[in-house]
């Protein structure tokens, strides 16, 4: 029998042997035996823990949520005390996921489009996405926001589009390797274009 702890431990390494795997090959990489190979478990393990490919991009999503909170958390303090601050603070976030986080964010965005073609996954994806929507309403508030909610749509709304755009659109490969002064410039105008 399996302890809480243990299974815990499975569940984060299986989800992130998938993400892994997505960002490497994309949604075709990922079978529950590609998971096994990759997570170092032995064969049926993954399929023990999410029975369902379903469940598992499920996982996936509670995952990428919890890691993408994670970075903020880390990288700066919960409420920042101004525009200069929230703008610095979303740009070192921008950054590292461009740059050392580049593959969960290229995972992130191939599962992403796993839940408009599947009803069972939109739900699960909806509720990962409500963190990330909580925090920069949280923010935009103590900023001064006047409707925080519709401010923090747009606000991530750009931040995905920014992600997306540097990662994988038709000028992706061509632009230079990402410059923090020039995504404080961005976030700042994103910031304040959300306060307005």
């Amino acid at each position: 029998m399996h302890s809480p702890e243990r299974g815990s431990d499975r569940r984060t390494l299986i989800a992130d042997s998938a993400i892994g795997l997505v960002a490497a090959a994309g949604l075709r990489g990922l079978t529950h035996r590609a998971v096994d190979g990759a997570a170092g478990l032995p064969a049926g393990s993954t399929s023990y823990y999410f029975r369902t490919r379903t469940a598992l991009i499920g996982a996936c999503y509670q995952r990428l949520a919890e890691l993408d909170l994670g970075d903020f958390d880390a990288g700066s303090p919960s409420v920042p005390p101004d525009r200069d601050a929230a703008a610095a603070a979303l740009a070192a976030l921008l950054h590292r996921w461009l740059t050392t986080g580049r593959a969960r964010q290229l995972a992130r965005f191939e599962l992403s489009l796993e839940a408009a073609r599947n009803a069972e996954l939109e739900t699960e994806f909806h509720r990962a996405g409500q963190g990330a929507r909580a925090l920069a309403a949280g923010i935009l508030a103590a900023l001064g926001a006047a409707r925080p909610e519709q401010s923090a749509e747009l606000l991530v709304a750009w931040t995905d589009g920014l992600l997306y755009d540097r990662l994988a659109g038709a000028l992706a490969r061509s632009r230079p390797t990402p410059d923090l002064t020039e995504l404080t410039s961005v976030t700042r105008r994103m910031i304040d274009a959300a306060l307005e």
